[in-house]
């Protein structure tokens, strides 16, 4: 081969490189020039990942703080764990001999729970059946708006309500200061309804038509219809609802914290005064040293509380695949 010959080849392949480095940086330019486009698909997709990735990890790094603040008191302290979760003894601010039993709280924030969700539910479901059964048509136009307007009233409102009317007519009726778990079920019982209630109602307008059809077609009346066949269709998506309503009632602070009388101890009736791990936390986290023994303390109740809204969430998850399911 010749001198001319290579030397037409090698600058045939440096055309070629120089080609293929062209439209490289073409394609780069067209990307980025894609990116910053208005209605840029790949923009939308880098914008819905990175919210995504965000959210994972403040909620990974949410739970990796409150577990290792949780753990102090056990760690540094000497703490045991199960005297701490069943004993009933609580007075960490003690200098002398202080006390870390969180059985009280514990049980405070699951009478709560349960007692508010006995009110709750049957008035809940009931209402629901009513929108989406009896009267589907004045129900979505009449209730449904008081139901978000309910949702969205801030839990100070509710405690005033409890603090000023509740409290002072249970000490008129039924004895005692009017501080205790009857007040702060009534109130909770009351906050959790239209959760429950704009959930169960979603729940039953979901089951389809067709179902209801063929038991009218078999003689069903309306009643045993609702009763037979759409009942037991929405089942796991109404107990979603009811688990949901208890995520909320274990975690509320505020408005328990006004009505339930704040004591640290298992009270014999509805009308003692009782805590809960929330108004416990937000009673005393503000007077407590940072890293002092009392501090850790409240961050335990905090990754217990952390716990019961991981167990919610898997039972509402469970009950979601069931529902799939069937």
């Amino acid at each position: 081969m010749t001198l001319n010959n290579k030397g037409s080849l090698l600058s045939m392949s440096d055309k070629f490189a120089d080609d293929s480095t062209q439209d490289r940086l073409r394609k780069r330019r067209q990307n980025i020039n894609v990116l910053f486009r208005r209605d840029s698909e790949l923009r939308g997709k880098l914008a819905i990942y990175c919210g995504a990735v965000l959210i994972i990890l403040a909620t990974i790094s949410l739970t990796v703080f409150l577990v290792w603040q949780g753990l102090r008191l056990f760690l540094f302290d000497g703490v045991n764990p199960l005297s701490f979760i069943f004993s009933r003894d609580w007075n960490p601010g003690d200098s002398t001999h202080p006390t870390y039993g969180a059985l009280p709280m514990i049980f405070g924030s699951f009478a709560i729970t349960f007692l508010s969700v006995i009110i709750a539910m049957p008035i809940s479901i009931g209402t629901a059946l009513f929108m989406s059964e009896i009267s589907r048509k004045w129900g979505n136009k009449a209730l449904r708006p008081v139901i978000e307007i309910l949702v969205g009233i801030p839990s100070v409102v509710y405690g005033l309500v409890g603090l000023t009317l509740i409290v002072p007519f249970i000490v008129a009726h039924g004895g005692g200061i009017g501080y205790g778990l009857l007040p702060g079920m009534i109130v909770v019982g009351l906050m959790i309804m239209p959760t429950i209630t704009s959930i169960a109602a979603d729940a039953l307008q979901s089951i389809p038509q067709e179902l209801r059809n063929a038991s009218y077609a078999l003689g069903a009346t309306k009643w045993q219809t609702i009763y037979k066949v759409v009942i037991p269709a929405a089942l796991p998506s109404l107990l979603t609802a009811v688990v949901l309503g208890m995520a909320r009632a274990f975690g509320e602070a505020l408005a328990v914290q006004m009505i339930i009388g704040n004591v640290a101890d298992i009270p014999h009736s509805l009308v003692k005064p009782a805590s809960t791990l929330t108004t416990i936390i937000t009673l005393n986290m503000g007077h407590t040293t940072n890293g002092s023994a009392f501090n850790h303390a409240l961050w335990s109740l905090g990754l217990i509380l952390l716990i019961m809204s991981y167990i919610f969430i898997l039972i509402t998850r469970y009950l979601s695949r069931r529902s799939k399911v069937l």
